[in-house]
């Protein structure tokens, strides 16, 4: 089996690719473990290939139809499209939010579509495409209505894998991420960055900025979980999915003060003092127009699951990042 990760030199293309690598299968659309021959991890900067002969590197431009073409091809049974523009970069860029977020995304399923081979795309979607008045509780069928440019983005591109899925050119599949806490490494331009960084730079005896107030609610997943769901949600069979093949991951609800208390509680005092509160009204407006609390009945019935408490999380994340707290 062929295998395409684009953003495949991202934190979670990385992640994923070792984690497939190590499994050395996924299963086909009958359900059959098939074994993982060539795995391409495309990005526009080049990406490890861990020393692993599977691997095969690809750099160039998402939105280049052409680089497209290169790779892929009628053996490219299954795609992770995680190329993304993040939300606070595709707001303050609109032309290359739209080109990488959506452009690109068009381009990738029309090449899928010129092959003829129907293969089995994932794409990873976002809290931001909701926004405006919600419920309580946001469902798989809430209306969409974002309200920041990266999640009309994502909106439309799902919408679009909704459409070429019912026309049989591509056997997708859409799964709407959670913000992903914690990620590792530095931060970035996503307005959700400090979800991760409110708890790793503390951890790492830094400081910490966190530029929402207390009470904002976040919909949360580790990356350990996130990598689980990626490969899950490729490997569900077309037909539980029938016409609508988007899925609510399953999370964790929790303020941003419930997120600082678990520190607090698996770190101790000194660490959960290290965090600043420093209100940005431009990052309020993004992360407080996302739902805070989600019904992912679907996709738990799917057999998706998400950690029990975001103490849990931050613990998976010392383990996994062989962390000293200072």
């Amino acid at each position: 089996m062929k295998v395409l990760i684009t953003g495949g030199a991202g934190f979670l293309g990385q992640r994923l690719a070792r984690e497939l690598l190590a499994r050395g299968t996924l299963k086909d659309a009958n359900g059959t473990p098939q074994t993982i021959t060539e795995l391409v991890l495309f990005d526009v900067v080049r990406a490890d290939d861990f020393g692993d002969r599977r691997v095969r590197v690809e750099v160039g431009d998402i939105a280049e139809h052409s680089v497209l073409e290169r790779v892929i091809d009628a053996q490219t049974s299954s795609i992770f499209h995680l190329a993304a523009i993040v939300s606070g970069q595709a707001e303050a860029d609109f032309d290359l939010g739209m080109r990488i977020n959506l452009d690109a995304a068009r381009l990738l399923l029309e090449t899928c579509r010129q092959r003829g081979h129907a293969p089995r795309v994932l794409f990873t979607s976002s809290v931001a495409v909701y926004g405006g008045d919600l419920p309580d509780v946001v469902r798989n069928d809430t209306a969409l209505n974002p309200q920041s440019s990266y999640g009309a983005q994502k909106a439309i591109a799902e919408l679009l894998l909704n459409d070429y899925s019912r026309r049989g050119f591509v056997d997708g599949r859409v799964l709407r991420l959670p913000t992903i806490s914690v990620r590792p490494g530095k931060p970035n331009a996503a307005a959700s960055s400090f979800a991760s960084g409110i708890v790793r730079e503390p951890l790492n005896g830094e400081a910490a900025i966190c530029p929402v107030a207390g009470s904002t609610r976040l919909w949360l997943l580790s990356p350990r979980k996130a990598i689980e769901s990626l490969i899950a949600g490729l490997e569900l069979d077309a037909g539980v999915l029938g016409n609508q093949r988007v899925l609510n991951l399953p999370g964790i609800s929790v303020s941003v003060d419930e997120m600082v208390a678990a520190l607090r509680d698996v770190a101790g005092d000194t660490v959960a003092a290290r965090i600043v509160w420093a209100p940005d009204a431009r990052v309020e407006k993004i992360v407080g127009s996302w739902p805070g609390r989600w019904d992912t009945s679907r996709a738990e019935q799917l057999g998706l699951s998400a950690e029990r408490s975001f103490a849990d999380v931050i613990r998976g994340y010392i383990e996994d990042e062989r962390i000293q707290i200072r």
